[in-house]
């Protein structure tokens, strides 16, 4: 019998404010982070890695909750554990000395994402496959036993997404050779950072379209002549056929959303990302009805706590574009269920994954989104960032706009060891170097 010794953990930091990699209107100075855990096991063979992502001071107080939830899983049986993802989870769900912390929210739900993303690979690795195909493969029974559908019955019973699930089987393998031959569409963010010069945009929207995209991301939301400036030199860079975004960050009052994105939308704009608070449903309801009439949808999701929240926005037809998070909702047990919501209120997944890693898991979500539970991909695209996949095992790969499907075992979260070496905080070596560069 196989079981967890211990749990490793590692503050990863990387200094991306330095080259304003990352940088939005609200978070100018970001320093892309993981809250990172290795679960080891009596095999040393097999061990599971996971993380929560965040952008720098605070990755050590995620790592304190890590911490706290994952001594549980020290001595159990990795068996247990793999076959039974639903009992583990509510198992760290209904910890109510750590849930008064949340519930649902916050620092501790950022760490039972990252505990249960290292969860979910062990148990890919365990079974020799990639994370998308365990997903798949498990009978819809057992997998709806995995998911979080607490507070959602009045809009997702298990029996609905049971049904559901078995509505898609049939079309497992002509999804699988679909996405083995084109890959799923993905959108570039990297070219639209709020710290790049001109210049920087204008090469990097060039260069984009050239690799092949056909969606391109701008942030948003300083100062309303500089956003008016940046999009025009972002159209005229990628052409009237490619898809324009924006991305406010949250940084507006509902009404400055609403006049914001109407004085900008003559660029052709897709979506406006994040117009204000991410709690704020009605607000988002009152953008949408606004900016829908000019063609522009609303999407958000990055910083949606919970499954609840997705519930809400979808039942108030707030959001055109659910934008799920590998590392803030609760890892496949929480997100499942706003895929399987998502479909049945007929809004297409498009996630975040903007951030160290994020790439990586969400290239499993929507093949998993696309084979198992929504199906068509057109209307749908997911994030791509080209920062700091050298620093994983399985970085994953885009060929002409699109994600490839995944094909080593786990769930592609395993970080180079020289990576976790030279980069943790604070005395990685890279940070020791810098501190002696600087002091010198």
């Amino acid at each position: 019998m196989s079981v967890i010794t211990s749990v490793d953990l590692v503050d990863v930091r990387f200094p991306t404010s330095e080259s304003l990699d990352g940088s939005d209107a609200m978070n100018r100075d970001a320093d892309y982070s993981a809250a990172y855990l290795r679960l080891v096991t009596s095999d040393d063979s097999l061990y599971g890695c996971g993380f929560a992502f965040t952008i720098g001071r605070g990755n050590e107080v995620c790592l304190a909750a890590i911490e706290a939830l994952s001594s549980r899983l020290v001595g159990r049986d990795v068996a247990e554990l793999c076959e039974r993802p639903g009992r583990i989870y509510r198992e760290l769900a209904a910890d109510s000395q750590l849930r008064w912390l949340g519930p649902d929210k916050g620092v501790v739900h950022l760490a039972r994402a990252a505990v249960l993303n290292a969860l979910w690979d062990l148990a890919a690795r365990r079974a020799g496959v990639p994370l998308w195909q365990l997903v798949c493969d498990m009978d819809p029974v057992e997998l709806v036993d995995a998911l979080d559908l607490t507070y959602l019955s009045d809009v997702l019973t298990a029996e609905e997404a049971t049904g559901m699930l078995r509505e898609q089987r049939p079309h497992h393998d002509e999804r699988v050779k679909q996405l083995s031959r084109d890959g799923f569409p993905c959108y570039t963010t990297s070219p639209g950072w709020l710290g790049y010069s001109d210049e920087k945009l204008d090469r990097l929207c060039r260069e984009a379209v050239a690799e092949g995209y056909r969606h391109v991301k701008l942030k948003v939301g300083a100062d309303a002549a500089e956003d008016e400036r940046r999009l025009a030199i972002a159209r005229a860079a990628i052409g009237p056929d490619t898809h324009l975004m924006i991305d406010a960050n949250q940084m507006w009052e509902v009404p400055e959303a609403i006049e914001r994105v109407r004085a900008l939308n003559h660029h052709d704009l897709l979506w406006i990302e994040e117009p204000t608070s991410p709690d704020d449903v009605l607000g988002h309801r009152a953008v949408a009805e606004a900016v829908r009439p000019q063609g522009v949808g609303v999407a958000t999701g990055e910083h949606g706590m919970n499954r609840v929240l997705f519930k809400q926005l979808l039942q108030a037809d707030a959001v055109d574009f659910v934008q799920i998070d590998s590392c803030r909702l609760a890892s496949v047990n929480e997100i499942i269920p706003v895929l399987l919501a998502a479909s049945k209120f007929g809004k297409p997944v498009c996630p975040h994954a903007g951030g160290v890693g994020l790439c990586e898991l969400v290239n499993h979500l929507v093949m998993i989104d696309h084979i198992a539970v929504s199906g068509p991909v057109e209307g749908r695209v997911a994030e791509y960032v080209d920062h700091l996949h050298e620093h994983f095992v399985d970085p994953c790969v885009v060929r002409d706009g699109a994600y490839t499907l995944p094909t080593a075992p786990g769930y592609s979260s395993e970080m180079m060891p020289q990576s976790l070496a030279a980069w943790a905080w604070p005395d990685g070596a890279e940070w020791k170097r810098r501190r002696a560069e600087a002091s010198a």
